[in-house]
């Protein structure tokens, strides 16, 4: 009998949180306009019942515009996918009309000097759901908001006073994924067992935009055109609460911001946390009357910017993060008892709806505080003894052009040389030059853009502790003391049409040879373009000058017509369009008789084209995987195959001249898989590998690698119980910039001028360097530490440590990081290490990689 009773509860129970209507979300004591659909009228069900995906979530949306005259739909972009990105503005008709004069009015509250009524002002609150595809409540509650928002009748009055920004996916393509993988596993008769493959997605999993990126790392470096058109939204709107619905783990409860207090960036003021405190109070109210558990102040914090929840706080605005236990899919068992859907989207929804409650309210509080943040900004720049900072590359406009292309994506000025100047001792090139003035609006995010910062109050960080830009970037920067925008030498950066500069060929037709310098960024992209042409593209290992008095560096590419059957013109109509498409100079060469070395000197190696495999699956991380096909893909045009792990013993490798394998395990090629990877390599083949994948390759003998282990366990008799978190956490490297000398004369260095390197760890990794000492080209320097937090127990296993080591196999070579080069697509700087390790591989000496 108790059997059976329990059964019956379970199936009540089960039947009950499904078989709901919209009245399960939707708050007491609202009537709602019959003319806007519901979400099953649009949809054919109930919310909850199935997850939405992206398409069915854009039809709704449109349905509700439509519908409404509170609302107004718009596309701000679009996805990898070429899915739509899209925005509901939700306001009083009247407003709807005004909106272009709301705009203006907000932007006021950024100079200082306007006069704004304060006291009229609506307040903005943007509403932003499921960054993360695979923490899809949020996005699912989406509907309901807009529902709620468009249809009720009893905020007509409110919503004269304030302004709603609905971004019902900020991850359309992650979304999709998702929906895609839970909804074709569900059963219409749930258990909710964690073992169910509904709950189990497949890699990369949906979490991740196309490139298998996490979009919410990228609000600052905005690398993603997700990104790039959500920025674009904040600054035209500057809203005074930023909401981002998250989900976490499924056996926790609900989090709402802030965070822990200790782990807020020291850039964002103390008035922020107290806000966001004020605002706090609103959803533990609303989440008491509805029972569900919840917390704050704990695990999370406000310290990267890069951080959806993050980014507003230093910009007068309050973001705000929501983390909900996941169900992950329909039903799933937790520490808390049986976790719904539906249960999962009503905690985001009531949150949603007490933020509103508070934005109203606080409507004038909310619109002084930003207008005080900016007046402050006046205040503390003409403090500040740093009146500005350039940045540049001597030899490189391409990365100095990204870094002040993504600063200009925030509403900041950037100015350009009119001329060479010289600072302290250090040129910067007018072509390649840019100067950011600290005495405008936007100056604490500046300041958090261009700092070091080693020192912290707190050791625990949610992301990363450091990023700094021009360091990023592998820039010359300096602050600079003195308004030197007042010289005549300087012009301010027009945004809209700020290009890369076009590339060219320099010289005539028919000459002897022609050379592209390494240098240049994008240089692989054109050599891969060149090798695809069918030329003979060949590599110098030495410099060389010519009668004119030009010297190129090692690396350099030369280039020939080789067996095309092309004519000189066809051929240099070739040169011009690879030049063009990747933004680099090609220089005619008159004569093979040039100083240093000959055009046919042994020191000049043929290329291969690159044939390019990229393991993933499996226990591969699909973030380190993503950033490399994103590199090849997106900005150096190289196909790449996606070979799954599990296909390794099956598939001819002899295809492909070069594997990479980004961090993970990779235990389960076992060891035929790693015969046939050893026998691959032996044969000529090239693997660039990092982290955990050059543990798989040490421990099956396949290539030389050791690796360091540092001390850092508690010592002593009785530590405090309570503590174990902290000191555990602390020595974690969660997210920092160390510094590291290159060898400019080894193929891994070619195109590098400086010696000094700036490169990015977020794990604790440590290599050894090779008893060779030619196969080290790149060693962390003796007080390796440049900006960021690295727990002092953990600095015996960076320094002096390798961070790029070769081993050679047979007749080929494995190139080894300890390092990611390709950290979230903004790290420019070390993007050349990793693509010279495709290209140039093939020449490293087998003498030097033993």
């Amino acid at each position: 009998m108790k059997k059976y009773t329990l059964s019956v509860l379970l199936a009540l129970f089960i039947t009950a949180t499904f078989a709901q209507d919209l009245n399960y979300y939707l708050p007491k004591g609202y009537t709602y306009n019959p003319a806007i659909p519901t979400p099953k009228q649009v949809l054919g069900y109930e919310v909850g019942e199935w997850h939405v995906t992206h398409d069915q979530l854009v039809m709704y949306m449109k349905a509700v515009a439509e519908a409404s005259d509170r609302v107004i739909f718009e596309e701000t972009g679009r996805s990898y996918e070429k899915r739509p990105q899209t925005l509901l503005t939700i306001t009083s008709p009247r407003n709807l009309t005004k909106l272009d004069q709301i705009k203006a009015d907000r932007a006021k509250l950024r100079d200082p000097g306007a006069t704004v009524n304060i006291q009229n002002m609506p307040v903005v609150m943007f509403m932003g759901y499921s960054v993360h595809g695979n923490e899809p409540s949020g996005a699912n509650a989406s509907l309901v908001a807009a529902y709620h928002f468009a249809a009720a009748n009893e905020i007509s009055a409110d919503l004269e006073n304030i302004v709603l920004l609905l971004d019902p996916a900020i991850n359309p393509d992650g979304l999709n994924r998702f929906a895609s993988w839970v909804n074709s596993h569900k059963a219409y008769i749930l258990n909710g067992d964690p073992a169910q493959r509904e709950l189990n997605e497949a890699w990369p999993r949906g979490r991740t935009n196309h490139y298998w990126f996490d979009l919410n790392r990228d609000w600052l470096p905005v690398q993603h055109p997700e990104s790039r058109n959500r920025v674009r939204v904040f600054q035209s709107w500057l809203p005074n609460i930023h909401l981002d619905f998250h989900e976490m783990g499924t056996n926790s409860t609900f989090f709402f911001q802030p965070g822990v207090p200790s782990r807020m960036h020291p850039l964002t003021p103390a008035k922020n946390f107290e806000l966001t405190e004020k605002i706090g109070t609103y959803h533990a109210k609303a989440l008491d009357q509805i029972g569900s558990l919840y917390y704050n102040q704990e695990n999370y914090d406000d310290f990267y910017y890069g951080k959806g929840s993050t980014y507003p706080d230093v910009q007068g605005s309050i973001g705000i993060l929501f983390e909900q236990a996941s169900s992950r899919g329909h039903l799933q068992e937790s520490a808390n008892g049986m976790l719904s859907f539906p249960f999962t989207i009503r905690n985001q929804f009531t949150a949603n709806l007490s933020s509103y409650q508070a934005a109203k309210e606080m409507r004038v509080e909310l619109n002084q505080w930003m207008k005080d943040f900016y007046k402050g900004i006046k205040t503390e720049t003409d403090a500040d003894a740093n009146k500005a900072y350039i940045f540049g590359a001597k030899d490189d406009d391409a990365r100095s052009f990204h870094l002040a292309d993504l600063i200009l994506q925030h509403d900041i000025k950037v100015f350009s040389l009119n001329e060479n100047i010289t600072i302290n001792g250090q040129e910067f090139k007018k072509e390649s030059s840019y100067i950011v003035p600290a005495d405008q609006p936007q100056y604490r995010l500046i300041k958090a853009m261009f700092e070091t910062r080693t020192s912290f109050q707190d050791s625990l960080f949610y992301d990363i502790s450091a990023w700094t830009y021009p360091m990023a970037f592998d820039l010359d920067f300096m602050a600079l003391n003195s308004k030197i925008l007042n010289l005549a030498s300087v012009k301010q950066v027009n945004k809209s049409d700020f290009s890369l500069t076009p590339g060219k060929v320099i010289g005539d037709a028919g000459a002897y040879q022609y050379a592209l310098e390494w240098t240049d960024y994008y240089a692989p992209k054109a050599a891969y373009q060149l090798l695809k042409a069918g030329f003979l593209v060949r590599v110098s290992n030495a410099e060389f000058t010519t009668p004119e008095g030009k010297t190129f560096g090692r690396g350099t590419i030369l280039i020939d017509k080789g067996e095309t059957g092309m004519d000189n013109q066809a051929f240099f109509a070739k040169l011009k369009e690879v030049a063009l498409f990747a933004h680099v100079d090609i220089h005619a060469i008159s004569t093979g008789y040039t100083s240093g070395v000959n055009m046919g000197s042994t020191f000049i190696a043929p290329l291969k084209t690159p044939q390019i495999a990229l393991l993933v699956d499996g226990g591969v991380d699909s973030g380190e995987a993503g950033e490399i096909w994103h590199l090849l893909d997106q900005r150096m045009h190289m196909p790449v195959t996606l070979l799954p792990v599990s296909s390794v013993t099956m598939t001819n490798l002899d295809r492909y001249n070069v594997i990479l394998m980004a961090d993970g395990n990779y235990n389960s090629l076992g060891k035929v898989g790693a015969e046939k990877l050893k026998e691959w390599t032996s044969k000529g083949g090239t693997i660039v590998a990092k982290g955990g994948a050059l543990r798989f390759l040490a421990q099956n003998e396949i290539g030389n690698f050791t690796f360091r282990t540092v001390e850092n366990q508690e010592k002593g008799l009785q530590k405090s119980y309570a503590n174990f978190e902290n000191a555990t956490g602390a020595k974690g490297t969660f997210g920092a910039i160390f510094k590291a000398n290159l060898d400019v004369t080894h193929p891994i260095g070619y195109g590098y001028s400086k010696k000094e390197v700036y490169t990015f760890r977020n794990d604790n990794f440590f290599m050894e360097v090779s008893p060779n000492p030619y196969a080290n080209p790149l060693v962390y320097t003796d007080k390796p530490l440049a900006s960021g937090y690295l727990h002092p127990s953990n600095l015996p296993g960076i320094q002096n440590g390798s961070v790029i080591r070769i081993s050679g196999v047979g007749r080929g070579r494995i190139v080894g990081f300890a390092d990611n080069p390709n950290f979230r697509a903004f790290w420019f700087g070390t993007n050349k290490l990793f693509m010279n390790s495709i290209f140039f591989g093939q020449v490293i000496d087998g003498g030097t990689a033993r």
